[in-house]
């Protein structure tokens, strides 16, 4: 299973999402710290759930950080949070 796919089922299963999108954005940063050759090093994560409504948006990150805390302990060198909840999606 690739790395993109571990973070999408493990996001689905944690948060049960009504939208996610995961984009492997590697490309965008070889030769930069952190790339490998093969990606799967630099990714965006979208993602709108019910279980962030009343969180500030650094409980958010904190809440997806410790779901994929293997990952980002791994060999994933970063990743970028637009975490929502229901009715704030306007502006992705």
């Amino acid at each position: 299973m690739s790395t993109k796919d571990t973070i999408i089922n493990k996001l689905r299963e944690a948060f049960l999402p009504e939208s996610l999108d995961v984009a492997d954005e590697s490309h965008l940063h070889e030769g930069h710290a952190g790339h490998r050759p093969g990606g799967e090093t630099h990714f965006r994560v979208y993602i709108v759930s019910p279980a962030f409504e009343g969180k500030s948006r650094i409980e958010r990150h904190r809440m997806v950080n410790a779901t994929l805390a293997a990952e980002l302990q791994g060999s994933v060198h970063a990743l970028a949070i637009k975490a929502q909840a229901p009715g704030e999606t306007a502006g992705r």
